[in-house]
């Protein structure tokens, strides 16, 4: 049954986002224009991202570093690019205390800046590298639109910053990120992704590259999810960040950056849930099982907790929903927060030996012999939900994704069934800013090793260099 506070997503999607936003408690708009308060619900989401994505850096070598949230502006001002690329989106602080400062300082927008100059110090031979750094913090970032975890001025993050002794090893650093990113979510999240290249236009402002993954929303609108940059040389010279190499001799080290942010709790609502409010992958929900009594008898008490304490022991996140509401206020709560799989026992149905299970992503009610190995069958259905998420997502993305041979096709694609379109592009900038014209359709990534589809550009016409995966974007 839908839920009557929320507005249909075929209706009207935007409403129906944040309507899902409010009625399951993951943020709320505060006084500070352009920021959102992230309510608990959503703030374990987060966490749960920050466990997950953590343990995976620390696999494969990377440290947490705290850097300072203010900098200055001369350092900002060393790498061009960046403070070009930025410069609209920067908030200055520019008096302390009563005293005008001498400096102004920005609230970081990104850290490539603090880091590089931090590595300038601590770096003197080859020695000292690899250093794969990365910070778990806020950045501010002056958006003139805002939509919760989308898009607002202070978002939560985290960006890598690393330093490698040659192009090589700094290249394949930028690849395995990406390839981490795709991985938590795909795995994790149950969201597919396309991977590819950046355009010249499109690249992080100071990176020689920028490496992207791109997920596509239920209503056809593309999501920047991840980006991995690779910065050769740019910032080392910049900040003269200089090593003794193994021929005895000065060089520059080559940097990577990467990050993702709150934004994937977006992707979450926008790819999985439903009128009922928010769906959740069992991998990245904080409560994958809620158990609701129907009714408080010391039976069903009973019952309900040697179920969760089984749970727990399995590693399963499980909580007893034993607040003074009606059954049926419990069920709809539980769907509305998304948790996975719901379990019902009530008095009626032990005496005929068994209890219910409800899934969140199919809506099904399963009878359940109470008697034979719950935690087996709830592990069970836990993966099948979760493989069920990323499987409908991705033949939703399929369904949504297009090829065009012409402009006439890509106007009629995006003004009628938006989605990712594969096109090809002669690589003229020229192009990108016509197809701009088109709804706002941008470059989502080059398919570096895919086939092209034709030999012309579906702009101008001219010789094509590369295939495109075109999109609108949040």
């Amino acid at each position: 049954m839908k839920n009557k506070s929320i507005t249909s997503r075929d209706v009207d999607f935007a409403k129906w986002y944040t309507d899902v936003v409010s009625a399951a408690h993951l943020a709320t708009y505060s006084n500070v224009k352009g920021c959102i308060v992230i309510e608990p619900n959503g703030y374990a989401i987060w966490e749960n991202v920050q466990k997950i994505l953590d343990q995976m850096l620390k696999e494969t070598g990377h440290q947490n570093v705290s850097m300072p949230m203010l900098i200055p502006e001369n350092l900002l001002r060393k790498e061009s690019e960046l403070i070009n690329g930025f410069a609209p989106e920067v908030a200055w602080v520019t008096e302390g205390g009563s005293k005008k400062l001498e400096e102004r300082m920005c609230i970081r927008p990104t850290s490539e800046t603090l880091f590089s100059d931090y590595y300038s110090t601590v770096i003197r031979s080859y020695r000292d590298l690899p250093k794969k750094y990365n910070q778990w913090c806020s950045v501010l970032r002056w958006e003139k639109e805002t939509r919760p975890f989308l898009r607002s001025r202070e978002f939560l993050w985290q960006e890598g910053h690393t330093v490698h002794e040659t192009q090589e090893e700094a290249e394949e650093e930028t690849k395995n990120m990406l390839a981490i990113y795709k991985k938590l979510f795909e795995e994790y999240l149950a969201i597919p992704v396309i991977s590819g290249r950046k355009t010249e236009k499109e690249k992080f402002a100071g990176a020689e590259y920028t490496l992207t993954i791109e997920a596509l929303m239920y209503n056809g609108v593309s999501l920047q999810s991840g980006t991995s940059h690779y910065f050769g040389q740019k910032f080392s010279k910049a900040y003269d960040i200089s090593f003794l190499n193994r021929n005895n001799e000065m060089s520059h080290v080559y940097q990577t950056s990467w990050g993702v942010s709150t934004r994937m709790i977006g992707g979450l609502i926008m790819v999985h849930s439903d009128d009922k409010g928010l769906v959740l992958p069992p991998r990245i929900a904080p409560t994958q099982v809620m158990i609701i009594p129907i009714k408080e008898t010391p039976k069903v008490i009973d019952v309900c907790e040697n179920i969760a304490d089984s749970l727990k022991q399995a590693g399963i996140t499980v909580k007893i929903d034993r607040t003074d509401k009606s059954a049926g206020f419990k069920f709809a709560e539980a769907e509305v927060n998304g948790i996975p799989l719901r379990i019902e026992v009530g008095e009626r149905d032990l005496e005929q030996g068994i209890i219910t299970f409800a899934r969140r992503d199919t809506s099904e009610k399963i009878n359940i012999d109470y008697n034979q190995d719950i935690v087996s069958k709830v592990q069970q259905l836990l993966e099948e939900i979760q493989n069920n998420l990323y499987q409908t997502a991705l033949h939703r993305q399929q369904e949504l994704t297009f090829e065009a041979h012409s402009l006439d096709e890509v106007k009629d694609i995006m003004e009628h069934h938006p989605g990712f379109v594969k096109a090809m592009w002669c690589g003229d900038e020229a192009c990108e800013l016509k197809m701009k014209e088109i709804k706002g359709t941008k470059s989502r990534c080059i398919l570096e090793q895919a086939s092209p589809i034709d030999d012309h550009c579906v702009v101008c016409g001219k010789k094509a260099k590369h295939l495109v995966v075109w999109g609108i974007q949040y």
